[in-house]
C-alpha cells in the first residue's frame, strides 16, 4: 500500500469511525489491518505521516 492509498484509507476510517480520530499511529496499525483497510500491517512511521495529512483534511471537511 503506498502513501496515497494509506491517506485515503485513514480518511475513510475517520469518516466511518470518527471515534478513532484521536488514536495514536501505533494504535492505528492494528485497527487498519483488523478493519480490512490494509492487506498487511503498515509501518508506524508511514501511518504517522498519513495521519497528519488525513487529520488536517478531516478537520477542514468537518468545519465546512
Amino acid at each position: 500500500m503506498n502513501s496515497v492509498q494509506l491517506v485515503a484509507a485513514i480518511r475513510e476510517l475517520y469518516s466511518r469511525h470518527p471515534e478513532y480520530f484521536h488514536h495514536e499511529p501505533w494504535e492505528l496499525v492494528h485497527v487498519l489491518y483488523s478493519l480490512n483497510y490494509t492487506d498487511d500491517l503498515a509501518d508506524e512511521a508511514e501511518i504517522s505521516a498519513a495521519v497528519e495529512a488525513a487529520r488536517g483534511d478531516y478537520l477542514q471537511w468537518r468545519a465546512a
